[in-house]
């Protein structure tokens, strides 16, 4: 993985956060404890967008960070709302850094791969940022691997890489073992996924009669309606009370411990839902664990090898 940095060169926390609940999920209370509970916990990664909370996040975000923004990587994204024009990235990337109240944003990610723009148009204006100081490392967030080698090749006829990416990775959603994560490790591009928990369903929260996004958002709904994911998540469950820990622990832990390290992006609503995920820090994730977990979800199948075809 690339050595990521903060401004004064601490190196990057093998955890990050997720602050798309601030502002909409979690008022500024809770919001403001959670990032002082990751900042004891160690973590200095923090990841928003443009359109988190319609622009909540990044403000509510911006109050917290001043104290010590040298040591700290502030990561946002534009083109998650429009598309991934110079236009449209010029004008989000000036929005959110006066929410964010900052000269330089660490991470800019493309919130989306957009089909309908010209990626040479995206890398120029990424590199002008980059050249003038404005931001440091280019992100590519829900890019598959083929879109990410494309970006990597026109950002390279502008003296510009591509230095990190934000897949959605999980015990439930394990796609990106097949390209994804290899191909970060071979191109040494550093890996910050998403939704570990699987939108809580692997904390053991909807087993408990409890209710979240599964239970409220269409989209969440469909993307994990799979009956086998439940079944997962109730063996997680299961496997936690075995071992005496809590099933969100096994969940990022097991994330965190793919050979490509990637760094797990994790969030809440209250630090008491945070706290699991924190505890993964700590935990020792030996490989008769680790082969447990996996065995727990089917692996997604193989890329086609087409050199014997």
């Amino acid at each position: 993985m690339p050595q990521i940095t903060t401004l004064d060169a601490t190196p990057v926390s093998r955890f990050a956060f997720g602050a798309m609940q601030f502002g909409s999920g979690a008022d500024e209370a809770a919001s403001k404890d959670m990032f002082a509970t990751c900042r004891s916990a160690g973590i200095n990664h923090f990841d928003t967008a443009y359109g988190y909370g319609d622009g909540a996040s990044e403000t509510m975000l911006s109050g917290m960070i001043a104290t010590d923004r040298d040591s700290l990587l502030i990561a946002t994204k534009f083109g998650g709302d429009g598309d991934a024009s110079k236009a449209n990235l010029a004008a989000q990337f000036d929005v959110s850094r006066r929410r964010l109240k900052l000269d330089v944003i660490d991470v800019l990610y493309m919130h989306r791969f957009d089909p309908h723009t010209d990626l040479h148009e995206t890398m120029e204006a990424l590199a002008v940022l980059k050249q003038a100081g404005q931001i440091r490392y280019v992100g590519l967030s829900n890019f598959a691997a083929w879109q990410v080698m494309k970006a990597v090749a026109v950002a390279a006829r502008f003296d510009l890489t591509i230095d990190i990416i934000q897949p959605m990775y999980s015990l439930l959603k394990r796609q990106a073992e097949v390209e994804l994560l290899p191909m970060a490790a071979d191109q040494a591009i550093a890996v910050a996924s998403y939704s570990p928990l699987g939108a809580g369903l692997l904390t053991g929260k909807y087993q408990r009669g409890e209710t979240g996004r599964l239970a409220q958002n269409t989209v969440y709904k469909s993307r994990y309606r799979e009956g086998w994911m439940l079944e997962t998540a109730a063996g997680l469950t299961d496997l936690a009370a075995e071992i005496g820990t809590d099933p969100a622990t096994l969940a990022v832990a097991w994330v965190a411990a793919h050979p490509a390290a990637p760094m797990p992006i994790i969030s809440g609503r209250t630090s008491q839902q945070l706290r699991p995920s924190l505890a993964a820090l700590q935990f020792d994730m030996t490989p008769e664990i680790h082969a447990r977990i996996s065995a727990l979800s089917p692996e997604p199948p193989p890329a086609t090898d087409r050199s014997e075809t």
